[in-house]
Formats: structure tokens, sequence, C-alpha cells
């Protein structure tokens, strides 16, 4: 019996299955399955040797830009507006407005000093000449305010010229200025009759009146304003009017708990008033253990410098002077800071000097016996690891203190000096990167809490309180430990 034959097409769907399907050959069938595949070689061809044209053409006759012609100067300028724009733009700066006070608060106190010690009126407010004091801040917080924008490009703040844009409200009254215009003379000196005496209280309060008519001072009772008064006695006649403020302070010595606080307010480093160790880190030419060049009595906490004159005065390897405010002092206390191992830093008429951010700039580990200071940009910087502290009970025992510093070994004592170095820049007013950058830092940290107390103030209902509430404001104090 013969097999049919069998074929390749698909089996029939079920529609097809349902109709007449039409007459198969088998003729037909093995045509079909005898036809040869279509070749792909034929194209191939023509798409190689065109690529192969292409190749020749750009071998021959392409030239490649000349990128030398370029001006790289525009480029980097060009990449320097592309990086302003997205690292260092304005948006996310807290906006600061300066008042712009009447000048008897601002260039009317240095033409004051100026003319109390003989000098003669200048015409051009640039000529006048801010005195080098410990308590600088207040003039370069405002040079630097005064600068152009494109100058301040890395700051944490902002000026603006419209107070409705304005986060904060910056006063630049020269209020530690303003304390010593009146030279102190002897009680028989006399004054020239034609010189009219400069009154710093008068100045105080002529500031609150003009400051307290002003339509933003009214808005939020003052919250949002940041005062200067680097001077322990700076604004002490009205600092219960401007203590909802941001106060830049250098300590809180003889402010009460209800005016500052470290929650609210920003500590000052003084201005150093000894130059600037340039040399590198080392004890080969600090051949004494121990400086102190100061004033020896002193009131309040700073009795504790008679105490420790008293138990080192006497002590081989170390230096310890009485010493006032003079040219000839400050070269003294330069010659004896650079070539020391450490410098004492005992408390003042408040916690805390100059002297400590002398021994800083000096590469001079300081020696702080001083219970209650509080210590500038300390989010930032460690304490322990640029300075030893001493508690004021231990650091008068006899013998104590030079003992646990003769202790210290030398690779000990240049780690000190090392992290000395890292962190002076912080301590150096005249540095872009350093102090005032710092201080605008700190100052534009407390707007989150300016804007809670603010709104907060608004609602509260006023009660007569038998003492003030600041428990949401004031720092807890403690005494300093022993730290060798």
């Amino acid at each position: 019996m013969l097999q049919r034959p069998k074929l390749r097409s698909p089996p029939p769907s079920s529609a097809a299955s349902s109709s007449p399907s039409p007459p198969t050959s088998p003729n037909l069938n093995r045509t079909i399955l005898k036809m040869p595949r279509k070749s792909f070689i034929k194209p191939t061809l023509i798409l190689a040797s065109l690529l192969t044209i292409f190749a020749l053409y750009t071998f021959l006759f392409y030239t490649p830009p000349n990128y030398d012609n370029i001006n790289n100067s525009n480029l980097l300028t060009l990449s320097n507006k592309f990086d302003r724009g997205i690292d260092n733009s304005n948006v996310n700066k807290v906006k600061i407005y300066m008042y712009d006070l009447p000048r008897r608060f601002t260039y009317g106190v240095i033409e004051k000093y100026a003319a109390a010690r003989g000098g003669v009126p200048v015409e051009n407010d640039s000529l006048l000449k801010y005195p080098g004091n410990q308590h600088s801040a207040e003039w370069y917080l405002f040079s630097d305010l005064n600068r152009p924008s494109e100058d301040r490009i890395e700051s944490a703040v902002t000026r603006v010229m419209d107070p409705e844009d304005a986060d904060l409200f910056y006063v630049p009254f020269f209020s530690s200025l303003s304390l010593v215009v009146n030279p102190i003379r002897p009680a028989y000196a006399n004054d020239p009759a034609d010189r009219p005496k400069y009154n710093d209280e008068q100045m105080q309060e002529g500031l609150m009146e003009w400051l307290e008519e002003q339509v933003y001072w009214k808005r939020n009772n003052g919250w949002d304003h940041v005062f200067i008064c680097q001077d322990p006695n700076a604004l002490y006649k009205v600092v219960d009017r401007v203590r909802n403020g941001v106060l830049l302070v250098s300590d809180f010595g003889r402010l009460g708990r209800n005016q500052a606080s470290l929650i609210k307010d920003v500590i000052l480093p003084y201005s150093h008033r000894i130059n600037t160790y340039k040399g590198d880190v080392g004890v080969e030419n600090r051949r004494s253990l121990l400086f102190f060049m100061g004033n020896r009595y002193r009131k309040e906490g700073g009795k504790i410098r008679d105490l420790l004159f008293q138990v080192l005065e006497k002590e081989k390897d170390v230096t310890i002077k009485h010493g006032a405010q003079s040219r000839e002092s400050r070269r003294a206390a330069t010659q004896g800071m650079h070539t020391s191992k450490f410098c004492l830093h005992p408390a003042g008429d408040t916690p805390s000097a100059c002297r400590l951010f002398d021994a800083i700039v000096s590469l001079c580990i300081p020696v702080i016996v001083s219970d209650y200071i509080e210590l500038p940009f300390e989010d930032v910087i460690n304490y322990r690891n640029i300075a030893v502290f001493v508690d004021t009970d231990t650091a008068v025992k006899p013998g104590y203190l030079v003992k646990s510093l003769r202790r210290v070994s030398t690779d000990r004592i240049l780690e000190f000096q090392k992290e000395l170095k890292k962190v002076k820049r912080y301590f150096e007013y005249e540095d872009p990167n350093g102090t005032v950058k710092e201080i605008w830092r700190q100052v534009s940290s407390k707007v989150p809490l300016i804007k809670l107390m603010a709104n907060r103030d608004k609602r509260l209902v006023v009660r007569e309180l038998a003492e003030p509430d600041c428990s949401c404001l004031c720092s807890n104090q403690s005494g300093v430990h022993a730290i060798l």
C-alpha cells in the first residue's frame, strides 16, 4: 500500500477546516520545498563598501578643531560663573539688612575718639581710621557688610538693601569704642573748655529711641535684630531693651541669665594684640616652659591672678610679669609667647581676655584657669585638642601646675601645636576665611530659633513672674576639670 506524501504546510485552522480546501498538487508542493533561500551577501558587500569609503574620506580630508585657540580664561570664567550659580548662590543664604544708622553712631564715634586725642577733622569718612583694640569686631563686621557682594560669595549671609527681604537686621553701633571715647586722664588734667564731653550713656539712649521707632523693630519685638557688644560693659544701660536680639559678646560675665545665653547669642574672640607666629611647630626655640604677662590685680574672678603670681613667680623656666597695655608691653608679650611652650590664661575681670587668642596665634599652648569661660566656635573647634584646662582650686596648689606641665611629652606638645596651627585662622579677623566669616555662619544658624521665638512671643499671655522664665534660653554653666 502506497503512503501519502508528508506535507510541510501548517495544520489547518478551525476556520479553514469548516470551509472546503483547494486541491493541492503533489508537484506544486515539491516545487515550494525546493525554492532556494534569499542571499544576503550582496547587500552586506554594498554596506561594507560605503563604510570603507567614509573612513577613507575622514582620514584624508577631515581636520579636527584646534582647541588650543580657545581662550582658556574665558572657559574658566564661564566655569566659575556656573559654579557660583550652583554652589554659591544667594538662594539659601540668610538675608541681612544693615541699618543706615545716623552717622553719630558709626563714623561719628571714631571721629569723637580721634578728636578727644587731638586728632583733626577729615572731609571724607573713608579717611577715618578705627583705632586698633581688642574689641575691633564691630569694625570688621561693619566693613564686611559694606564690601561688594561679589567679594562675599563665601559668606553665610548676604546683605540686602530692601528690609522687606531681610531675615535679620544688623545694628552697627560701635558700642565698644563708644565706651572709651573719653581718654583716661589724671585727676589734675583738664579738657579744653571748647571740647564737648562725650557721653556714652546718652548715645545708648539715643540709639534705642531711634531704633524703637523703626517698623521692623516693632514687627518682631527685636528678636530678629543683631547687636554687637563685645566689651563686657558695652550697651550696659540698655541691654534689657535689646535682650531679645542676637547679642555678639565675648563672654557672659556681666550679663544676667535672662539677658544672654549660648542658645540665642554668639561668643566672639577678641582681636589678638600681638603678631601672629610665622614659624612652624617645634620646641627648639621655645625655651621657656610657661609665660604670662598682664595685670596682676583684677576684680571679681580675676582675683585668681594674684594667687597664681604667688605660686609661680619663683619657679624655674616660668616667666610671669605684671604689665599694662602699651606698645612696649605688646612687643615683650610677643617675644615671650613666641618662645614659650605654654601660655597662662587666668580669668580677668570677666572669664575671658584677649590673651587667650594671643596665645593661639602664637602656637603657645593655652593653660586656661577660668572656671566659667565660654569659648567661640565650639561647634567646630574642640578646645581640649589645643589647650590645657585646670580648675582654679587645683591651679593654685603650690607646685601642681608646673609639675603637671613638665610631664607633658614633646610629642604631645607637637600635637597641640599642630592643632593650633589648623584652627588659628578662626581667630584672624583679617583673614577672608577667618573670624568674620565664622561669626556670620554662627549668626545665620540662629534664624530658626529666632522665628520660633518671634512667633511664640506673639501668642503668649503676659504674666507677672516672681523671677524671669528663661528656661528655654539659658545655658547651664559648670566648672571645668583639670585636663592634662
